[in-house]
């Protein structure tokens, strides 16, 4: 544990090493409240290595195990309804995607196109969350059809993009931006070990895949699909 602790100020230094710099070099001031700022380090350092230590227990173990459960047992429809319902319910679950929904809402409310009610908010927001957590469950459907059949990543990415410009033409301009974002915010905490777990796990059982080429390329198409589907929320709401 130790080691994993290490591993995190590691990975934290040039965050703040950037943040001491500007403070002290560029804008020479003190730190505001110091005591708070080194508790919330030691927290932040903390939390990351117990979030990583976490994924390395228990989620990538879990979601690798799934997938060669389900590849063994030869039932690609099964397999299918996991994919959907697993890029599903780790999409709803994304914190990054909760707040960025609620901030979605609230902006889209001041700017008059939607009633400035806590439950209009409320709608739009849970609306825009399940329509990325449908696309992304979907994405890894595609994913995982592309694993089974071999399909080559490229091309389904190109058009998928293809599409993407096409659809950003017709959407409103409010809507374009949170549709971009999304993408992004999608594939955030929970979203990436998982899927890339599942990835990996399904690419290692299956013969004639390689997990390094076949594994990966799901977060890709996570990243992918919400774009256009929040484009389509957009036009439709």
């Amino acid at each position: 544990m130790i080691k994993v602790l290490l591993d995190s100020l590691r990975d934290l230094a040039p965050i703040i090493a950037v943040i001491a710099f500007f403070q002290i070099m560029v804008l020479q001031q003190p730190f505001p409240e110091p005591g708070k700022i080194l508790i919330g380090l030691v927290c932040v350092v903390m939390g990351l290595a117990l979030f990583v230590q976490g994924l390395n227990l228990s989620l990538f173990p879990v979601g690798e195990g799934l997938a060669e459960a389900f590849a063994k047992k030869g039932s690609v429809f099964w397999l299918i309804v996991f994919a959907f319902a697993w890029g599903f319910g780790t999409t709803v679950a994304e914190p990054a995607l909760i707040a960025v929904a609620a901030e979605a809402a609230k902006v889209t409310a001041l700017a008059g196109l939607i009633e400035d009610t806590e439950t209009d908010k409320h709608t739009y927001a849970t609306g825009l969350r399940y329509t990325v957590a449908v696309s992304v469950g979907l994405a890894i459907v595609v994913g995982v059809l592309r694993i089974l059949k071999g399909w080559p990543i490229h091309w389904i990415i190109m058009s998928g993009y293809v599409a993407i410009v096409v659809l950003t033409q017709f959407a409103p301009r409010e809507i374009i931006g949170v549709a971009y974002d999304s993408g992004g915010v999608t594939t955030s905490t929970i979203t990436v070990p998982l899927v890339t777990a599942l990835g990996i796990g399904l690419s290692s059982v299956i013969k004639g895949r390689n997990p390094m080429i076949d594994g990966f390329g799901l977060i890709a198409f996570a990243s992918l699909f919400p774009i256009g589907f929040v484009l389509v929320y957009g036009m439709v709401v």
